[in-house]
């Protein structure tokens, strides 16, 4: 179970940006940046909260074959939270997820990033 996990929360991103609150343009871009990485989507959902009227966020998710990305947009807030974990099982995918990161961040224009990035494979280890 050797992986990678990215975090990252962003600030001051313009709340009326058509990603914050427009689903298929989110979605689109997720599809795409996974594409653009170099990995393997293999499912998503992504939902709208309240109705298209209102100023309401939206959770995703695109499943890929060497994990997942999560994404959550606040444009009340300006904000977004963005999960990136792949697995190095096969392959070693470490670039391909810090370009699918690089790619969303960028995306989104936000005044600041804090990210956080994780090894996942201290727990499943064997002892030796």
């Amino acid at each position: 179970m050797n992986g990678l996990h990215f975090t990252a929360d962003l600030s001051g991103v313009e709340p009326t940006l058509a990603l914050m609150r427009d689903s298929d343009a989110l979605a689109t871009l997720c599809r795409d940046a996974v594409v653009a990485s170099g990995l393997s989507g293999v499912a998503e959902l992504f939902h709208r909260f309240g109705p298209a009227d209102e100023q309401n966020g939206i959770t995703g998710v695109v499943l890929l074959a060497e994990s997942h990305l999560a994404i959550h947009t606040w444009p009340e807030l300006g904000g977004v939270t963005l999960d990136v974990y792949v697995c190095n099982y096969g392959a070693d995918n470490s670039a391909k997820a810090e370009s699918l990161m690089a790619t969303l961040i960028a995306a989104f224009a936000p005044t600041s990033v804090n990210r956080q990035s994780l090894s996942r494979a201290a727990a499943s280890t064997p002892a030796v």
